[in-house]
Protein backbone atom coordinates (compact mmCIF):
# COMPACT_ATOMS: atom_id res chain seq x y z
CA UNK A 1 0.00 0.00 0.00
CA UNK A 2 1.21 3.40 -0.98
CA UNK A 3 2.75 5.45 1.78
CA UNK A 4 0.24 9.12 2.37
CA UNK A 5 2.05 12.21 0.69
CA UNK A 6 2.65 14.63 3.57
CA UNK A 7 2.89 18.24 1.59
CA UNK A 8 4.16 20.77 4.41
CA UNK A 9 5.77 24.28 4.93
CA UNK A 10 9.10 24.93 4.98
CA UNK A 11 8.88 27.90 7.61
CA UNK A 12 10.49 27.44 11.11
CA UNK A 13 6.93 27.78 12.64
CA UNK A 14 6.64 24.52 11.51
CA UNK A 15 9.33 22.68 12.66
CA UNK A 16 7.72 21.66 16.21
CA UNK A 17 5.04 20.25 14.13
CA UNK A 18 7.08 18.23 11.97
CA UNK A 19 9.24 17.02 14.66
CA UNK A 20 8.21 13.10 14.94
CA UNK A 21 7.97 12.99 10.95
CA UNK A 22 11.89 13.90 11.17
CA UNK A 23 13.22 12.76 13.79
CA UNK A 24 11.67 9.31 14.65
CA UNK A 25 10.50 6.20 12.87
CA UNK A 26 6.94 7.78 11.79
CA UNK A 27 8.18 9.77 9.44
CA UNK A 28 9.08 6.54 7.50
CA UNK A 29 4.87 5.62 7.03
CA UNK A 30 4.75 9.15 5.16
CA UNK A 31 6.25 10.51 1.92
CA UNK A 32 7.00 14.22 3.18
CA UNK A 33 7.61 17.03 0.22
CA UNK A 34 8.30 20.56 1.40
CA UNK A 35 7.11 23.79 -0.11
CA UNK A 36 5.47 27.07 0.79
CA UNK A 37 1.65 27.25 1.72
CA UNK A 38 -0.65 28.38 -0.84
CA UNK A 39 1.39 25.20 -2.85
CA UNK A 40 0.49 23.09 0.07
CA UNK A 41 -3.13 23.75 -0.75
CA UNK A 42 -3.05 23.24 -4.40
CA UNK A 43 -1.24 20.03 -4.11
CA UNK A 44 -4.26 18.84 -1.55
CA UNK A 45 -6.66 20.15 -4.02
CA UNK A 46 -4.82 18.48 -7.24
CA UNK A 47 -4.12 15.10 -5.48
CA UNK A 48 -0.49 15.49 -5.68
CA UNK A 49 -1.05 15.38 -1.80
CA UNK A 50 -2.60 13.43 0.78
CA UNK A 51 -2.31 15.66 3.49
CA UNK A 52 -1.39 19.38 3.84
CA UNK A 53 -0.63 22.21 6.22
CA UNK A 54 -3.03 24.66 4.08
CA UNK A 55 -3.46 28.20 4.81
CA UNK A 56 -7.01 28.92 6.46
CA UNK A 57 -8.58 30.43 3.95
CA UNK A 58 -7.75 28.05 1.27
CA UNK A 59 -10.04 25.15 3.21
CA UNK A 60 -13.07 27.08 1.95
CA UNK A 61 -13.21 25.51 -1.76
CA UNK A 62 -11.64 21.76 -0.05
CA UNK A 63 -14.82 20.85 0.99
CA UNK A 64 -13.57 16.48 0.33
CA UNK A 65 -11.13 17.12 3.27
CA UNK A 66 -11.33 16.72 7.14
CA UNK A 67 -9.30 19.03 9.59
CA UNK A 68 -6.78 17.34 12.27
CA UNK A 69 -8.01 18.82 15.37
CA UNK A 70 -6.12 20.52 18.04
CA UNK A 71 -3.24 21.66 15.76
CA UNK A 72 -2.11 24.52 14.00
CA UNK A 73 -0.27 27.83 13.36
CA UNK A 74 -1.58 30.46 15.20
CA UNK A 75 -1.39 33.48 17.25
CA UNK A 76 -3.07 35.32 20.51
CA UNK A 77 -0.40 38.34 20.39
CA UNK A 78 1.88 39.75 17.75
CA UNK A 79 2.99 36.61 16.28
CA UNK A 80 6.54 38.67 14.35
CA UNK A 81 6.47 36.45 11.01
CA UNK A 82 2.74 38.27 9.18
CA UNK A 83 4.10 41.82 8.52
CA UNK A 84 2.72 44.74 6.72
CA UNK A 85 6.20 46.82 6.37
CA UNK A 86 5.65 50.25 4.72
CA UNK A 87 7.08 53.02 2.98
CA UNK A 88 4.50 55.50 4.26
CA UNK A 89 2.29 55.91 6.94
CA UNK A 90 -0.66 52.89 6.29
CA UNK A 91 -3.16 55.87 5.37
CA UNK A 92 -0.97 56.37 2.04
CA UNK A 93 -0.48 52.92 1.20
CA UNK A 94 -1.74 52.60 -2.77
CA UNK A 95 0.34 48.97 -3.83
CA UNK A 96 1.36 46.47 -1.50
CA UNK A 97 3.58 43.85 -2.71
CA UNK A 98 2.28 40.30 -1.41
CA UNK A 99 4.37 37.66 -0.78
CA UNK A 100 3.24 34.78 -2.80
CA UNK A 101 3.32 31.92 -0.31
CA UNK A 102 0.45 33.06 1.73
CA UNK A 103 -3.12 34.02 1.27
CA UNK A 104 -4.46 33.53 4.57
CA UNK A 105 -2.20 37.07 5.03
CA UNK A 106 -3.34 38.90 2.02
CA UNK A 107 -6.95 38.31 3.08
CA UNK A 108 -6.56 39.60 6.52
CA UNK A 109 -4.11 42.52 5.42
CA UNK A 110 -7.30 43.44 3.11
CA UNK A 111 -9.67 43.18 5.99
CA UNK A 112 -7.51 45.39 8.67
CA UNK A 113 -6.98 47.86 6.00
CA UNK A 114 -10.37 48.08 4.88
CA UNK A 115 -12.44 48.22 7.82
CA UNK A 116 -10.39 49.26 10.39
CA UNK A 117 -7.10 50.78 9.73
CA UNK A 118 -8.35 53.56 6.89
CA UNK A 119 -11.20 56.03 6.77
CA UNK A 120 -14.05 54.36 5.36
CA UNK A 121 -14.47 54.64 1.36
CA UNK A 122 -10.74 55.21 1.16
CA UNK A 123 -9.61 52.96 -2.27
CA UNK A 124 -8.32 49.42 -1.11
CA UNK A 125 -4.99 49.00 -2.34
CA UNK A 126 -3.23 47.33 -4.81
CA UNK A 127 -1.74 44.59 -4.27
CA UNK A 128 0.86 42.52 -6.46
CA UNK A 129 2.09 38.67 -5.94
CA UNK A 130 5.96 39.07 -5.72
CA UNK A 131 9.18 37.21 -4.62
CA UNK A 132 9.83 37.66 -0.70
CA UNK A 133 12.84 40.11 -0.98
CA UNK A 134 11.84 43.29 0.77
CA UNK A 135 13.97 45.72 -1.34
CA UNK A 136 12.99 44.62 -4.23
CA UNK A 137 8.87 44.70 -2.96
CA UNK A 138 9.71 48.48 -1.72
CA UNK A 139 11.01 49.34 -4.83
CA UNK A 140 7.84 48.24 -6.60
CA UNK A 141 4.91 49.18 -4.07
CA UNK A 142 4.52 51.48 -1.52
CA UNK A 143 4.15 48.53 1.01
CA UNK A 144 5.22 45.06 1.17
CA UNK A 145 3.91 41.59 2.60
CA UNK A 146 6.08 39.69 4.06
CA UNK A 147 5.42 36.15 5.98
CA UNK A 148 7.17 33.48 7.46
CA UNK A 149 11.44 33.46 7.90
CA UNK A 150 11.62 36.60 5.70
CA UNK A 151 9.44 38.82 7.53
CA UNK A 152 11.44 37.45 11.19
CA UNK A 153 14.42 38.85 9.65
CA UNK A 154 13.07 42.82 9.34
CA UNK A 155 14.18 45.56 11.72
CA UNK A 156 11.07 47.06 12.59
CA UNK A 157 12.76 50.66 13.44
CA UNK A 158 13.64 50.60 9.57
CA UNK A 159 10.27 51.26 8.54
CA UNK A 160 6.43 51.79 9.16
CA UNK A 161 5.31 48.01 10.31
CA UNK A 162 2.16 46.38 11.49
CA UNK A 163 2.33 43.01 12.88
CA UNK A 164 -1.36 41.93 11.36
CA UNK A 165 -2.03 39.27 14.28
CA UNK A 166 -1.72 42.16 16.96
CA UNK A 167 -3.76 44.48 14.60
CA UNK A 168 -6.52 41.78 15.17
CA UNK A 169 -6.46 41.08 18.63
CA UNK A 170 -6.34 44.64 19.20
CA UNK A 171 -9.48 45.31 17.10
CA UNK A 172 -11.66 41.85 17.82
CA UNK A 173 -9.57 41.03 20.86
CA UNK A 174 -9.69 37.19 19.26
CA UNK A 175 -6.74 34.92 18.28
CA UNK A 176 -6.06 34.21 14.44
CA UNK A 177 -5.29 31.17 13.20
CA UNK A 178 -3.18 30.89 9.94
CA UNK A 179 -3.01 27.42 9.29
CA UNK A 180 -4.22 23.63 9.93
CA UNK A 181 -3.21 19.86 9.00
CA UNK A 182 -6.28 18.90 6.15
CA UNK A 183 -6.63 15.61 5.18
CA UNK A 184 -8.16 14.21 2.08
CA UNK A 185 -11.29 12.05 3.43
CA UNK A 186 -10.43 8.46 1.52
CA UNK A 187 -7.48 8.55 4.02
CA UNK A 188 -9.33 10.25 7.12
CA UNK A 189 -8.69 7.46 9.79
CA UNK A 190 -8.92 8.33 13.41
CA UNK A 191 -5.81 7.31 13.67
CA UNK A 192 -3.96 9.80 12.48
CA UNK A 193 -5.17 13.12 15.04
CA UNK A 194 -3.08 11.24 17.39
CA UNK A 195 0.28 11.04 15.26
CA UNK A 196 -0.05 15.13 14.65
CA UNK A 197 -0.78 15.67 17.82
CA UNK A 198 1.77 14.00 19.11
CA UNK A 199 4.44 15.32 17.08
CA UNK A 200 3.61 18.86 18.14
CA UNK A 201 3.49 17.59 21.69
CA UNK A 202 7.43 16.21 21.05
CA UNK A 203 8.43 18.86 18.87
CA UNK A 204 7.52 21.59 21.82
CA UNK A 205 9.75 19.71 24.61
CA UNK A 206 11.91 22.12 25.75
CA UNK A 207 15.46 19.81 24.41
CA UNK A 208 14.40 19.61 21.13
CA UNK A 209 13.35 23.24 20.97
CA UNK A 210 17.05 23.95 22.06
CA UNK A 211 17.43 21.42 19.13
CA UNK A 212 15.32 23.28 16.76
CA UNK A 213 16.73 26.91 17.70
CA UNK A 214 20.65 25.74 17.14
CA UNK A 215 19.12 23.82 13.10
CA UNK A 216 17.44 27.34 12.33
CA UNK A 217 18.93 30.50 13.74
CA UNK A 218 21.96 30.42 10.83
CA UNK A 219 19.43 29.13 8.54
CA UNK A 220 17.09 32.25 9.22
CA UNK A 221 19.15 34.66 10.09
CA UNK A 222 18.21 35.53 14.05
CA UNK A 223 19.59 34.70 17.44
CA UNK A 224 18.83 30.90 19.40
CA UNK A 225 16.95 32.83 21.84
CA UNK A 226 14.62 35.08 18.99
CA UNK A 227 13.73 31.19 17.72
CA UNK A 228 12.61 30.00 21.02
CA UNK A 229 10.90 33.04 22.25
CA UNK A 230 9.27 33.25 18.90
CA UNK A 231 8.06 29.46 18.84
CA UNK A 232 7.17 29.72 22.61
CA UNK A 233 5.75 33.56 23.27
CA UNK A 234 4.31 34.57 19.40
CA UNK A 235 3.02 31.07 17.53
CA UNK A 236 -0.07 29.11 19.26
CA UNK A 237 0.24 25.42 17.67
CA UNK A 238 -3.51 24.69 19.09
CA UNK A 239 -6.51 24.39 17.49
CA UNK A 240 -8.25 25.68 20.70
CA UNK A 241 -12.12 26.40 21.01
CA UNK A 242 -10.86 30.00 21.52
CA UNK A 243 -8.49 29.64 18.06
CA UNK A 244 -11.53 28.69 16.48
CA UNK A 245 -13.68 31.04 17.66
CA UNK A 246 -11.18 33.88 16.15
CA UNK A 247 -11.32 31.76 12.75
CA UNK A 248 -14.91 32.14 12.59
CA UNK A 249 -14.98 35.62 13.35
CA UNK A 250 -12.22 36.40 10.28
CA UNK A 251 -14.20 34.37 7.86
CA UNK A 252 -17.55 35.83 8.82
CA UNK A 253 -15.95 39.64 8.39
CA UNK A 254 -14.12 38.76 5.48
CA UNK A 255 -17.41 37.46 3.51
CA UNK A 256 -18.96 40.44 4.99
CA UNK A 257 -16.21 42.98 3.53
CA UNK A 258 -16.25 40.46 -0.41
CA UNK A 259 -13.23 39.38 0.56
CA UNK A 260 -14.14 35.67 1.29
CA UNK A 261 -16.57 33.05 -0.03
CA UNK A 262 -19.12 32.56 2.68
CA UNK A 263 -17.88 30.22 5.02
CA UNK A 264 -18.94 26.79 6.51
CA UNK A 265 -18.10 24.39 9.01
CA UNK A 266 -14.73 22.97 9.05
CA UNK A 267 -15.26 19.17 9.77
CA UNK A 268 -12.91 17.26 11.67
CA UNK A 269 -11.44 13.76 11.54
CA UNK A 270 -13.06 11.75 14.21
CA UNK A 271 -10.64 11.13 16.84
CA UNK A 272 -10.18 6.92 17.59
CA UNK A 273 -11.50 6.27 21.44
CA UNK A 274 -8.94 6.06 23.51
CA UNK A 275 -8.02 2.37 24.95
CA UNK A 276 -7.79 1.56 28.39
CA UNK A 277 -7.57 -1.83 30.26
CA UNK A 278 -10.85 -2.14 31.17
CA UNK A 279 -12.05 -1.70 26.85
CA UNK A 280 -9.57 -4.35 25.86
CA UNK A 281 -11.17 -6.73 28.01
Amino acid sequence: MARPRISAISFLNTAPLMWDFEHTPVGQRFEISYTIPSLCAAALRDGVADIGLIPAVTYLPLRACAVIPDVALAARVPVRSILLVSKVPVEQIRSVASDTSSRTSVALCRLLLKRWLRAPGTPEPQFRGMEPQLPNMLKSCDAALLIGDSALRVNPADYFVLDLSAEWHRFTGRPFVFAFWAVRKEIASPELPEIFQRSKEDGLRPENLDRIASAWAPRVGITEQQVKSYLTENICFDLSVENLSGLQLFFDLAEEECILPKPFPLRFIEVAPVRTAQSAD
